[in-house]
């Protein structure tokens, strides 16, 4: 790892921090993009009485989502990058609330499953949208803290859905759970499209904090086309981080209830403090992993040294809840995944900021793109395979070994490929190279 010291940072004294207030609104979009996707999770025991689900047909609802959001992640990026983030974030938010809200309207797996498809169309264009905001909006030694503090709406997100959809379901039914929390993203928008400028044409931002905002040497001109950024190292290194991550994350966001319904008999009225408890955690560990790398770098780390030591220290808090099956005590095991989920955002905070460390902002949304299609079929390939292994062995270990090593397995993966966060670079043909 490099051990080059990081330039100095601007004056930021008597400047404006309006690129604070644009986190704001990245942080509240995700937290409306996790309740939506965590509202069926919350509900999974319910809707598995009701309709008389085995564990693959969750199992195949749950992967339509994560297939979908997969298919979704290839197009999104490559949309924001040329339509931008003002028009790209609202077409999608859009999309997602509508899908959301109709899942009130399903009456079988095939409706839930259509239902959850369209919602994973619609969420794909959330974090490409939210990272490219991210490049746009603050220098590179502020955006791993800025993405942890966005992301952390990831968490809140996880963390609202079962201390509402409990009650909204059992006060009007599970139907109205999807309608209202459905809709709250239509109010996003009423926020989000008269406030949304670049920073160079926001009458809010200063000439301070757009000089601290351009700090970084400028992204040489030129696109960069698919077929040019997958000839990268750099590309595979991040989507091969992403792939072998998110896979567990998918896995802790539709299983943690039925494994806690499974394994400890909880139900709609008493999973809302143990969700509460795990997501809260992560949303400590997404703001601190951003955070950590971030003070590492004000001190002099180099972006490669920093980050890679912050993911090293999430992997290994995540290593204990390989056990979370099989402890004899319900809070044990709620502690265990809650230190495992807080690590996996500290971890992903990094991972996400290495896009704009190695690439072009004009490159970011499509590289996050590309790797969120990894990490959506690692999703898509572990909700298959967990309602398979717990109806055919009866048993969560497998998932959770699985779920214990992969970000070992990840940060090593990214340190072979890109071993000093090498950064691809433009020439003025636009012409890719590194």
């Amino acid at each position: 790892m490099s051990d080059a010291t990081a330039s100095p940072m601007p004056a930021t004294a008597g400047i404006s921090r309006y690129r604070w207030v644009i986190c704001a609104l990245l942080f509240f979009a995700t937290t409306i993009n996790y309740v939506d996707r965590a509202v069926l999770g919350v509900l999974a025991p319910t809707l598995v009485d009701e309709f008389g689900w085995s564990e693959q047909h969750y199992g195949v609802i749950s992967a339509s989502f994560t297939l979908a959001y997969a298919i979704g992640f290839l197009f999104a990026g490559w949309f924001i990058d040329r339509v931008g983030t003002r028009v790209g974030y609202s077409v999608y938010l859009t999309v997602w609330s509508l899908a959301a809200a109709a899942h009130a309207f399903a009456r079988s797996v095939v409706g839930f499953s259509v239902a959850r498809f369209a919602l994973g169309l619609g969420e794909s264009g959330n974090f490409p949208a939210a990272v490219k905001t991210v490049a746009e909006w603050f220098p590179k030694r502020e955006r791993a803290f800025a993405t942890g503090v966005f992301n952390a709406g990831s968490n809140i997100g996880a963390i609202v859905a079962p201390l509402v959809v409990p009650w909204l379901a059992l006060t009007w039914g599970w139907r109205t759970a999807f309608v209202v929390t459905g809709l709250a993203g239509l109010v996003w928008l009423a926020f989000w499209l008269p406030v949304y400028r670049r920073p160079a044409e926001h009458p809010k931002v200063s000439p301070g904090e757009l000089a601290l905002i351009e700090s970084d040497p400028p992204d040489p001109p030129g696109k960069v086309s698919w077929s040019q950024l997958l000839r990268f190292r750099q590309t595979w290194a991040f989507t091969g981080g992403k792939f072998l991550s998110d896979s567990v994350w998918w896995f802790y966001l539709f299983w943690f209830p039925m494994f806690m319904a499974d394994r400890f008999g909880v139900d709609l009225r008493t999973i809302g403090l143990p969700m509460v408890t795990v997501f809260l955690l992560a949303d400590v560990g997404s703001v601190g992993g951003g955070w950590f790398s971030s003070f590492l770098m004000k001190r002099g780390w180099s972006a490669n040294r920093a980050r890679k030591t912050a993911m090293l220290i999430c992997a290994l808090c995540i290593l204990p809840v390989v056990f979370a099956p099989h402890v004899e005590g319900q809070w044990v095991a709620v502690w265990l995944i809650g230190l495992a989920a807080a690590s996996h955002q500290g971890f992903s905070a990094n991972l996400f900021t290495l896009t704009s460390d190695m690439f072009p902002r004009s490159a970011v949304a499509s590289v996050v793109g590309i790797g969120g299609f990894a990490g959506a079929m690692g999703g898509f390939f572990m909700n298959l395979g967990a309602g398979w292994l717990r109806q055919y062995t009866g048993s969560y270990a497998a998932m959770f070994l699985m779920a214990g090593f992969a970000y070992l397995a990840a940060l090593l993966l990214i340190h072979v490929l890109a071993p000093r966060l090498e950064p691809v670079r433009l020439d003025t043909a636009g012409t890719a190279r590194t």
